[in-house]
């Protein structure tokens, strides 16, 4: 049984404001305005990945931390990458982190 959805289903879903869909993943771009900042928001994501035992593609930057989320064994989006996605969303509100503006 799979819980494989369309990016369509993923960008209607509540909470993933944040986050773009494609045909194999959703990703974000949250701003942390330094590195140590991206490191902590970085932290929060490896806690809320273990939690949820579901892993996304993190890429630290200064100034940026790129998330990308997709479920390896359904070969695309899940309702797992909704709900990491939303966890994700939340951490960075908490942190007051704001989403970048559209970039691949």
């Amino acid at each position: 049984m799979t819980d494989s959805i369309t990016p369509r289903q993923f960008s209607h879903a509540d909470g993933v404001a944040d986050w773009h869909a494609d045909e194999g993943s959703a990703w974000a771009v949250f701003r942390t305005g330094s590195f140590a900042a991206g490191a902590r928001f970085v932290d929060a994501i490896a806690e809320i990945a273990d939690a949820v035992n579901h892993h996304p593609d993190v890429d630290l930057r200064y100034g940026t931390v790129l998330v990308r989320t997709s479920s390896h064994d359904a070969g695309g989006l899940t309702t797992r990458d909704v709900d990491l996605a939303r966890r994700i969303s939340d951490a960075a509100a908490e942190l007051e982190l704001p989403v970048e503006a559209s970039r691949h």
